[in-house]
């Protein structure tokens, strides 16, 4: 007889915060955000995501669209390359967002814990 694996489930919550039909925030630019951060270059960020370059570079202006002040502040390329930063606006942002979702998922785990009980725990 085969060992069966035990099934394993998650929640995840996903919030988007809509500009009239825009994502002005979601968890992927907030993914998009933290990268840039750590790399300093939505071209490094897009690769480190799998996204290409022109869709990071929509997702960013987007963002830097929909908010009162930009998110991310990029640098013109040259000798020693562009590069990109984020603003004390968009660090800010980050962190609220994460917060956010923990909220979320706090909010919904009673809820959950009854779903996943019904869930299969058998593969």
């Amino acid at each position: 007889m085969k060992n069966k694996k035990s099934a394993s489930f998650n929640l995840k919550t996903r919030i988007r915060i809509l500009l009239n039909e825009e994502i002005a925030l979601g968890p992927g630019k907030t993914d998009l955000l933290e990268a840039i951060e750590k790399t300093g270059s939505i071209s490094a960020a897009a690769k480190s995501l799998g996204l290409s370059y022109r869709r990071a570079w929509d997702m960013v202006d987007t963002m830097n669209r929909s908010f009162k002040e930009p998110l991310v502040l990029g640098a013109i390329g040259g000798k020693r390359g562009g590069g990109s930063t984020l603003t004390p606006t968009g660090k800010q942002l980050i962190l609220v967002y994460r917060k956010m979702e923990k909220k979320a998922l706090s909010a919904v785990q009673k809820e959950w814990n009854l779903v996943e009980s019904l869930l299969k725990t058998r593969s």
